[in-house]
């Protein structure tokens, strides 16, 4: 009876810490930027002419592998009336661990004229894992996606900063871990269908798995204050290039928007 009590006793030890990985300590981080409700709209203009929208939004709060999440969503979609010309419904969704700021799922769906992709990842950030379809891989601690390194990114402190600085961060897409830095460019004043603000600009290295068919360089001008909305974002395309403007905003953390 003792050496099948003591059996049990390992046997529930080692499936309750090693097994299901449940007592690994992840980060605590501070997050002063945005919570569940915010909503943020923004034109999507090829040139001077406005051929879509897109929203970026975080609907709900989900508990995936234990842990509470954002359920971050960024959706763009052309005009209508632009459809003819090139028809875009693109989608991204993560999942952001509340506490540590970590993603645990990814999703991209595009379809850009005649082009489609459909991607998806699970993080086992217990074990340091990546789970496609493809199969299985190996991730460095904290590993982001797209969207959940730019929604990291809200709640850096840029004031310590000095122009050119850069924050090193990693992005697993499709098989791979790629490098993801980001570049503090200083501040500017831009203003926009939304209003006029006070901005800090930092600019993502994407190397795969951008938020474009057509990867390039990004330009991103956040809010300089607590919240870093993002009020607008540029991307070089193949020809010319695609900026989206933000034009409302709903569901803040604060009324404290840096706006002039």
């Amino acid at each position: 009876m003792k050496i099948a009590k003591m059996f049990l006793i390992a046997y529930i030890s080692l499936f309750s810490t090693v097994g299901f990985g449940q007592s690994k300590e992840f980060r605590k981080l501070k997050n002063d930027a945005f919570i569940v409700g915010e909503r943020l709209t923004f034109d999507v203009k090829y040139g001077f002419v406005t051929a879509g929208a897109a929203i970026m939004e975080i609907p709900r709060m989900k508990t995936i592998s234990g842990r509470e999440s954002y359920h971050i969503t960024f959706k763009v979609n052309s005009l209508p009336s632009f459809d003819p010309f090139y028809k875009v419904r693109d989608r991204y969704e993560t999942y952001l661990d509340k506490e540590g700021l970590f993603p645990w799922r990814f999703e991209q769906h595009i379809r850009e004229g005649g082009y489609s992709k459909d991607f998806s990842a699970f993080f086992d950030q217990r074990r340091g894992k990546a789970k496609t379809k493809k199969g299985t891989y190996e991730i460095p601690e904290y590993v982001n996606d797209i969207v959940s390194a730019f929604y990291f990114a809200r709640t850096l402190n840029y004031s310590k900063f000095k122009q050119g600085d850069r924050i090193h961060l990693q992005n697993f897409y499709k098989n791979k871990v790629y490098p993801l830095d980001v570049v503090y460019h200083g501040t500017e004043t831009i203003t926009v269908k939304a209003g006029t603000f006070d901005c800090i600009i930092i600019e993502p290295l994407v190397e795969e798995g951008g938020l474009f068919k057509s990867e390039g360089s990004i330009l991103i001008w956040l809010s300089d204050d607590e919240l870093k909305v993002p009020i607008k974002v540029k991307s070089k395309i193949i020809i010319g290039s695609v900026d989206a403007e933000l034009t409302s905003y709903e569901g803040l953390k604060s009324a404290d928007l840096a706006k002039k």
